[in-house]
């Protein structure tokens, strides 16, 4: 049960509730908000924990592999996604730095985007990986649209 309150409130709750109290009390062009926590939540400290349960060895991907005991090869493929993941997520914690919420958010919402749609034809998924695929996708699409918004914004400015 816990997992399923991390993800969704890092991919729906905690990115509308800090864009929201940052709207009403500093204002601010609502898109470039939003962006830029959902970057910092869905990406940021998504993947921090993602890939830190990753490096420990304490997630689900290692037996998603398929083994029911992992082999080393699997510990180790599971250990180097972990660090990617945490790389990536250190990147979008610092969408919080003013202006650099799509840069730092871009290869982590992509990958989430990719992830995504590459498990959508997955059938059999159980609970986990069917939220996972979907909080992927609504990240990944979240930081395509700010990316989008910003490319569009520099166009017609």
């Amino acid at each position: 049960m816990g997992y399923f309150i991390l993800v969704i409130a890092q991919t729906v709750a905690l990115p509308i509730v800090a864009a929201s109290f940052e709207l009403a009390i500093n204002g601010g062009d609502p898109v470039l908000v939003f962006g830029k926590w959902w970057v910092f939540w869905g990406v940021g400290t998504r993947l921090v924990v993602a890939g830190v349960a990753q490096v420990s060895g304490k997630g689900p991907t290692a037996a998603i592999l398929g083994a029911p005991i992992p082999t080393v090869q699997e510990k180790q493929l599971t250990r180097e996604l972990g660090m990617a993941n945490v790389g990536m997520g250190l990147a979008g914690l610092l969408a919080l730095v003013p202006g650099w919420a799509l840069p730092s958010g871009l290869a982590g919402g992509a990958f989430l985007l990719i992830a995504g749609i590459m498990h959508v034809p997955k059938k059999n998924k159980n609970a986990k990986e069917a939220l996972a695929t979907w909080t992927d996708l609504i990240v990944g699409a979240a930081v395509l649209f700010l990316a989008a918004y910003v490319l569009f914004r520099a166009g017609a400015g």
